[in-house]
């Protein structure tokens, strides 16, 4: 019994730690739908994202155009950035 507890805890550990991979398609709670993606396992920074400032998605070919300003680890970094001055397609003007 000992020794399913323990496999079922280390198999529960290492679900929650592996991130590489394919993430299916899913739907969010309004309905817009999200395509599948390939997914890399975290690391410390933003440069290796294929959304990332010129880098190139290899299984899409699209290139990245995000800056990552409020990332230390960007190149970009804005220590006075604030997200929330960007432009909001929802607001009536």
């Amino acid at each position: 019994m000992n020794k399913i507890i323990v496999l079922a805890l280390a198999l529960c550990l290492f679900a929650t730690t592996v991130y590489a991979g394919y993430v299916r398609g899913y739907t969010r709670k309004d309905g817009t739908y999200v395509q599948g993606y390939n997914r890399s396992e975290p690391n410390d920074t933003v440069r290796d994202n294929y959304n990332y400032k010129d880098n190139t998605n290899p299984y899409t070919g699209e290139t990245g155009t995000n800056y990552y300003r409020d990332n230390k680890t960007s190149e970009y970094y804005d220590p006075y950035y604030d997200s929330s001055d960007s432009y909001d397609s929802d607001w009536d003007w």
